[in-house]
């Protein structure tokens, strides 16, 4: 994937830390579906490069976070779900980053 899909990535990683947040509801289902969009698109990529594994993962975090059949998990348990995957967004990102960065 280019740089720019992960930049995408680091953005929604922003946006799911701020639902830590007390917010409108209707920013956790804006949230929900643009995180729907990007690991969908994700999971298609890595799969396309014969990364099966985390094709899968995000093929799962897609359907986790799909707004049309809500999964029940709790304030709680949604924030710490957020956080480990906006984790694991930022890691990605910074992965990448270092992995383009030119070498003296």
């Amino acid at each position: 994937m280019n740089t720019n899909v992960y930049k995408i990535g680091l953005g929604l990683a922003i946006a799911l830390l701020i639902c830590l947040f007390p917010m409108p509801y209707g920013y956790y289902q804006f949230v929900r579906f643009i995180a729907t969009a990007i690991f969908a698109y994700f999971s298609f990529c890595f799969f396309k490069e014969n990364k099966e594994g985390l094709g899968f993962l995000f093929a799962a975090l897609t359907i986790l976070f799909q707004p049309f059949i809500k999964v029940a998990l709790g304030r709680t348990m949604w924030n710490i779900v957020d956080v480990i995957v906006a984790v694991l967004l930022i890691v990605m990102f910074v992965k990448d980053h270092d992995k383009r960065e030119p070498s003296l």
